[in-house]
């Protein structure tokens, strides 16, 4: 498949096509090649993933970053300090596609003298959808645990409250295996900003009670968030468990911003959406015999697979075979885009004269 083909519901689109037009396009808004090369691979791998909200949905924010100085358009993360299996960075607003997988090959050289490393950024600009960055750190036969945090942004909840501290933090891991890798990629937040605002745009409500009101009303109403004034995302595990929820956002934020030295005292709001990131690789092979571990962790993924389903119709999945097959399928018809995100696509191309097709 070489053109971009009209559906009943929106257009497909090859890979490759699809990825060098977002090059171009980040290219004309004052990339250089290496960052808007990664700015586009990475925004279509999470399309090809079934991250809709984190894929080339972003691309018009991100490009309007780098066109007016949101984003640095090339260069170097600061490296502020570093031990022989730890170093913290300065993104200085680098697009985080850009600024992850230097910091993963980081990492990952550390764990191969060390047995772990780790690298914590902050100020990247956003880092769209972590499980994208997942399997460069397992092909290496890396365990590999990511997290982010946006501390100029403030929108979760702690359980009990109906005013805003957290952000929508995502954590993420990937573990090797004898098959497909384990991929897991989870918002500690009952749902992300993104899936609200894609609610808001096809007019319909959550599918469950992800957001808490001004009156402190569990409610499904997406357009409560936009509201004057707005209501608030609920932790993880909701009205009943949202405890939970936010046990982890705090590990989440003390592990990314407490430890970068650069929390919600410290960020400006001009800064937007740009993150803190933990990065940590580990190198099974510095406990045990690798294929021993992929074998565990195989055995781990067998017994998940081969458990009773509530519903025979829908067979039990372990994390991430679901955005794998989607993947492989995309890549053989082509990615699907909704008319929305064709519409904001439409929007890059006539702005920075690269059409689509």
């Amino acid at each position: 498949m070489t053109t971009i083909k009209q559906t009943e519901s929106g257009y497909r689109v090859d890979e490759a096509v699809i990825t060098d037009w977002a090059t171009r396009v980040a290219q004309a808004a004052g990339a250089s090649h290496a960052v808007a090369q990664s700015l586009a691979t990475y925004l279509v791998t999470g399309d090809l993933m079934g991250f809709r909200t984190h894929g080339l949905l972003r691309l018009r924010y991100n490009v309007q970053c780098l066109e007016d100085g949101r984003a640095r358009r090339e260069g170097s993360p600061r490296v502020l300090s570093q031990r022989r299996a730890t170093q913290l960075w300065d993104a200085d607003l680098l697009p985080g596609p850009y600024v992850m997988p230097l910091a993963i090959d980081a990492a990952c050289e550390m764990a191969e003298q060390c047995g772990t490393g780790t690298v914590v950024v902050r100020r990247s600009q956003h880092v769209a959808a972590l499980a994208v960055y997942l399997e460069q750190a397992v092909e290496r036969g890396f365990l590999v645990q990511l997290m982010a945090a946006t501390p100029a942004q403030s929108v979760v909840a702690p359980f009990g409250a109906k005013s805003a501290w957290f952000s929508p933090n995502p954590f993420a891991i990937g573990a090797p295996a004898l098959d497909h890798p384990v991929l897991f990629d989870v918002s500690l937040s009952m749902t992300a900003a993104g899936k609200i605002r894609t609610a808001i745009a096809e007019e319909r409500d959550l599918p469950y009670a992800a957001l808490i009101t001004p009156k402190g009303d569990y409610s499904v109403d997406a357009r409560t968030f936009t509201a004057s004034p707005p209501s608030v995302i609920a932790s993880l595990g909701g009205e009943m468990l949202g405890y939970k929820g936010t046990g982890l956002n705090l590990f989440s934020e003390i592990w990314t911003l407490a430890l970068s030295n650069y929390g919600r005292a410290d960020a400006n709001a001009s800064e937007g959406d740009a993150n803190t990131s933990w990065i940590q690789v580990i190198d099974p092979s510095a406990f045990t015999d690798l294929d021993a571990f992929k074998q565990q962790v195989q055995a781990q993924v067998d017994g998940i697979v081969a458990t009773t389903p509530i519903d025979p119709a829908k067979p039990v999945r372990v994390p991430g075979s679901g955005a794998l097959a989607t993947r492989e399928q995309q890549r053989v018809a082509g990615i699907d885009y909704s008319n929305a995100v064709w519409k904001q696509l439409q929007w890059c191309a006539e702005r920075y004269n690269v059409p689509l097709g």
